[in-house]
């Protein structure tokens, strides 16, 4: 299966599948015929054939089930608020395509949509695409008036694109961060890769957040990122930061998102610090020390390294029972967020920062590993989405991110070390 080195898909810019995949496209729905009317006359005009393509609209729990066309086909579940994350996941349950996009209810999108976003993930699996969101006023429009702007005639009025969604590029670059041009409204990837993540977080219970979340999972899955600026769908109105609601109003949603995104999302520009975290950045699984004093050394010195890091693989009575340690292995649920993973065979007592500049080595950009030995030793820590994707297909880590050996900025603590002398110079 073809998979490419670091986020580098510059070698498929413009490369076409021999044979156009099938896809099937997700719709949440929830109360707007209307405007569902315009996304499916939308979706029947799309360049790529018919036959290929699936159409699944997801009811968020309206009153009265949409009224679809032929072929199209409907999923609901029952009305407890809104829930757009459930509502995509239940209509990509019913997907049978082996490329999966999502369009919302009220984005229409353009007769090349579906060709230009499902390309690359058609090609490369590991791809996480979003397309291009424009914004016009189509209060009043109906199909046919839609079929004919898009055979050459008049166009709605268009409004302001966001600049934020502007600012994306390629992704070719993409770091950390970038999951915050990855949004439902236009986004596509693998049905594989989609399920092998779980899909979208169904805690989310409030408009916004769900998409980001998604996207930073995939990515620590392997994602690799990219904006199809020929894949456009048009809002119907304008972007959420244009709407001119109540400033308190619209104030308390964003905030409700952040508080939501923070709780899941392990990046610090959106937790913040200060905060105890349940899926937390990197993750350090330890063997105990000969003895409990280097142990406890060892886990201390571990806290000590100014990171979001919790620590597995040592009995917590040992420290008192911290919060930020466990025993046994990391859950799944952490595993699948945390950005790194330290593996130690022992404990060491680190040197200020240490730990920390071997963590930025392997963010996007560096290598997806370093190693290296202390005495004995041995030290790993490697990026998340690296050891997913080399997993995934079966790959070297050389080959697909890099590696390296490393001179590691840390100590032995040896047998009984003296704990009233070096706890307070952690």
């Amino acid at each position: 299966m073809l998979t490419v080195a670091g986020n580098d898909w510059s070698g498929l810019d413009g490369v076409r599948p021999t044979e156009p995949p099938t896809v099937s496209v997700v719709v949440p729905y929830y109360r707007a015929q209307a405007q569902l009317d315009l996304v499916l006359a939308g979706l029947a005009a799309q360049t790529h054939p018919a036959t290929r393509l699936q159409v699944v609209v997801a009811d968020d729990g309206s009153p009265e089930p949409p009224v679809v066309g032929p072929g199209v086909v409907v999923v609901r579940h029952e009305d407890r608020g809104f829930r757009a994350a459930a509502a995509r996941n239940l209509g990509a349950r019913a997907a049978e395509g082996e490329v999966l996009l999502f369009v919302d209810g009220d984005t229409v999108p353009e007769p090349a949509y579906v060709a230009e976003l499902a390309a690359l993930p058609a090609l490369l699996p590991d791809a996480l695409v979003t397309g291009r969101r424009r914004h016009a006023d189509l209060t009043g429009w109906t199909p046919d008036r839609l079929r004919a702007w898009f055979a050459g005639g008049p166009a709605p009025e268009e409004l302001t694109e966001p600049a934020w969604l502007r600012e994306a590029g390629s992704l070719l670059d993409a770091d950390d961060r970038s999951y915050r041009f990855v949004i439902s409204a236009v986004m596509g990837t693998s049905r594989a890769l989609f399920r092998e993540v779980g899909g979208f977080d169904e805690t989310f219970d409030g408009y916004g957040g769900e998409d980001w979340e998604l996207a930073h999972r995939l990515f620590t899955a392997g994602a690799v990122l990219a904006h199809r600026e020929r894949a456009v769908a048009w809002h119907d109105g304008p972007d959420w930061g244009l709407r001119g609601d109540d400033p308190v109003a619209a104030r308390r949603e964003k905030n409700a998102e952040t508080r939501s995104l923070a709780r899941l999302l392990p990046d610090p520009a959106a937790r913040g610090v200060g905060g105890w975290w349940r899926h937390p950045d990197v993750v350090v699984r330890m063997t105990p020390g000969g003895d409990v004093d280097a142990t406890v050394l060892g886990v201390r010195s571990l806290l000590a390294a100014g990171l979001d890091l919790q620590v597995w693989g040592v009995d917590p009575s040992v420290v008192d029972d911290d919060p930020r340690v466990h025993a046994g292995e990391p859950p799944p649920p952490v595993l699948a967020r945390c950005r790194t993973q330290v593996t130690l065979s022992g404990p060491l007592r680190w040197a200020p920062g240490g730990l920390a500049g071997l963590v930025a080595q392997v963010r996007p950009g560096g290598v997806g590993r370093v190693t290296g030995v202390v005495d004995g030793v041995q030290v790993e820590v490697a990026a998340t989405r690296a050891l997913r994707r080399c997993a995934r297909w079966g790959v070297d880590m050389s080959t697909l991110f890099g590696e390296a050996q490393v001179d590691v900025p840390a100590e032995p603590l040896g047998e009984h070390p003296d704990v009233a002398h070096w706890l307070p110079r952690l």
